[in-house]
């Protein structure tokens, strides 16, 4: 039966009208006493499934999240809701810890924020032991899982709080899972009863482009002038020295660009999350280290200028963008290096064969996306086991790449990888192989006598570029491999006989001359989020933005902590003339009109 007392919450708390999807089903089971999973993306409003429960519900909702940095914001976005929230993290002093939990104990607060690492320690226990609780929320979920990319130790002990509090309900979150995961979430937080709630795993505001690298930071820095001038927006890169190295070259091109990685002191790292939580247009060069969780709502563009692990990491970051519904883009940088690169991380990586063959067949998943000549956005949910149509709104479906018949070029590249081995007992890299292909004389191929093999010069009919493509496909379907032993030299897999022997035809993927063209000069594109106000709407949007920044730096707190950007666009194009009509604007909450309703209609006043 539904609880109305739900209803009420959402709208005088938080200034929504309704709930959106599965949300009200997950909240009355919640309030009703039960457990569930839920899977939601990015952006889906997962926050308000356990906020709004534990709003209702008697006692205080207890939030597991391991986002010790992001706490701070978080409760402060509450705060300005009117709602009583605190945080108990190694961040704070003896005085303030003391103070949160003499308000935990006396039922003055509705929602407490803990990190893992405390939570599990005999005092925390103990306090809540003495304090009412309305509901356990366990945020990343995903966190518990070995195979996945933020496992955290801590999170294996979560099962504990069923043991120990069998009658609070649970209720696990993550916005990243297959079916294994979902399935080991649910054991290792012993979750058996715990409905399950997926939600669709689309976001259809953001734009998947996938190209080929060639001077991938020239091609980035084009990318962020010509489609992001000014934008908030977080680059990924795979080491630490290119997190560096690609902020300091992003810098010296006059963009606002931070270096992110968790080789840096604690207080950088700190500074660095603070500027571009609070600030906008700041670019945020990372590792994985950073990101989970982040509740920018305007991040405008996710961009990978190295190859990401796996699909499940790749969609969790760009998941990033546009979580206030207006576009975004995800771009990804890729190229034969990368393949190569991360194949020899996988044969050198510690643990025993299963955990290589999972970390390559994560790999396959990935490299299956980047070279799909079907719609990237029906790839990517296809792995976590969603179907949907081709979405109109990815590189492939924009521009679509052409299919070719590429086993004889194929055959070239596995004959010359076997005669050089075969004849010399020699094996060499892609590039040497290329110039061998397309017969190429230098002090290599004369000095190591290649330029009497058969195969010399056969491949002249492809450019460099071409036939990186075609090694790269090669790579990603297993039927060249790396030799680690050989220092990143290729040699043939049991796959390569069935091609050389002519028993396989392989298709494969070729860019459209448009977007090949594209990639080789980028054009510039309208900006995406704001670009489709009407002029006049414009205007307003502009200044109601300038008097939320002031607003933001008098109370300390990121601007989206005061509106979103969504809130501000529907109030510029509502234009309310009073409290009432502007208390029907979606994310002005009952705390907020009266806050700040009086300055809003003055802004809108000003602009008439």
């Amino acid at each position: 039966m539904s609880d109305t007392r739900a209803l009420e919450v959402l709208q005088r708390v938080f200034g929504y009208e309704s709930f959106r999807g599965e949300q009200q089903a997950i909240v009355q089971q919640v309030i009703d006493g039960g457990d569930a999973l839920v899977l939601m993306p990015t952006g889906g409003g997962k926050s308000l499934c356990y906020q709004v429960p534990a709003l209702v519900r008697p006692g205080t909702g207890i939030v597991v999240s391991p986002l010790i940095a992001l706490m701070q914001d978080q409760v402060d976005a509450l705060t300005e809701l009117g709602v009583r929230a605190a945080f108990l993290n190694s961040t704070q002093d003896w005085n303030a810890t003391r103070e949160v939990e003499q308000a935990f104990l006396a039922g003055e607060l509705d929602l407490l924020y803990v990190a893992p690492e405390r939570l599990v320690t005999d005092r925390c226990l103990s306090l809540l032991e003495r304090g009412r609780i309305a509901l356990f929320a366990i945020d990343e979920a995903h966190c518990v899982s070995q195979w996945g990319h933020d496992f955290r130790p801590e999170y294996l002990q979560l099962s504990m709080l069923h043991e120990q509090w069998p009658d609070v309900p649970r209720i696990a979150l993550t916005a990243t899972a297959t079916d294994v995961t979902r399935t080991e979430i649910a054991q290792r937080l012993a979750l058996d009863d715990a409905r399950h709630f997926i939600a669709s795993f689309d976001r259809p505001n953001i734009r998947y482009r996938i190209v080929e690298k060639n001077d991938v930071r020239r091609q980035l820095l084009d990318f962020l002038r010509t489609e992001h001038a000014g934008d908030a927006g977080v680059v990924y890169c795979l080491s630490r020295s290119r997190v560096e190295d690609t902020a300091a070259y992003l810098s010296a091109q006059g963009i606002s660009a931070l270096p992110y990685h968790a080789g840096l002191p604690a207080p950088v790292r700190a500074a660095n999350q603070s500027r571009f939580l609070r600030e906008d247009g700041i670019v945020m060069v990372a590792t994985i280290a950073f990101g989970m969780g982040i509740d920018k709502p305007d991040v405008r563009f996710v961009a990978h200028i190295d190859l990401p692990k796996s699909v499940e990491g790749y969609y969790q970051e760009t998941g990033r963008a546009g979580r206030d519904g207006l576009p975004a883009n995800a771009w990804l940088a890729y190229g034969l290096q990368d393949v190569v690169q991360q194949r020899r991380m996988i044969d050198d990586s510690p643990g025993d064969d299963a955990f290589r063959r999972r970390l390559g067949a994560q790999l396959d998943a990935m490299l299956g996306l980047c070279e799909t000549v079907e719609c990237r956005r029906q790839r990517l949910l296809a792995y976590f086991g969603q179907r949907i149509t081709p979405c109109g709104n990815c590189d492939t479906c924009l521009e679509p790449p052409q299919a070719w018949d590429g086993t004889v070029a194929a055959q070239k590249v596995l004959s010359a990888v076997y005669r050089l081995w075969k004849e010399r007992g020699q094996r060499y890299g892609a590039g040497h192989i290329i110039d061998i292909l397309r017969g190429k004389k230098n002090e290599r191929t004369a000095q190591h006598g290649h330029e009497t093999l058969s195969v010399f010069g056969v491949g002249a009919d492809l450019s460099d570029t071409a036939w990186r493509s075609v090694l790269r496909q090669l790579l990603a379907q297993g039927l060249l491999t790396v030799d680690t032993e050989g220092y990143g030299t290729l040699a043939l897999t049991e796959g390569s006989r069935a091609v050389l022997k002519g028993e396989r035809t392989l298709m494969l993927r070729r860019e459209s001359e448009r977007a090949a063209a594209r990639n080789r000069a980028a054009t510039p594109r309208s900006k995406p989020a704001v670009a489709d106000l009407p002029a006049e709407a414009q205007a307003l949007f502009e200044s109601l933005r300038a008097w939320r920044g002031d607003v933001a730096r008098n109370h300390g707190v990121p601007a989206y902590v005061i509106f979103h950007d969504a809130t501000l666009r529907e109030i510029a194009l509502a234009r309310p003339e009073s409290l009432e009509d502007l208390g029907h604007v979606s994310g002005v909450g009952a705390r907020k009109l009266e806050a700040y309703g009086d300055d809003i209609l003055e802004c809108v006043a000003q602009a008439a």
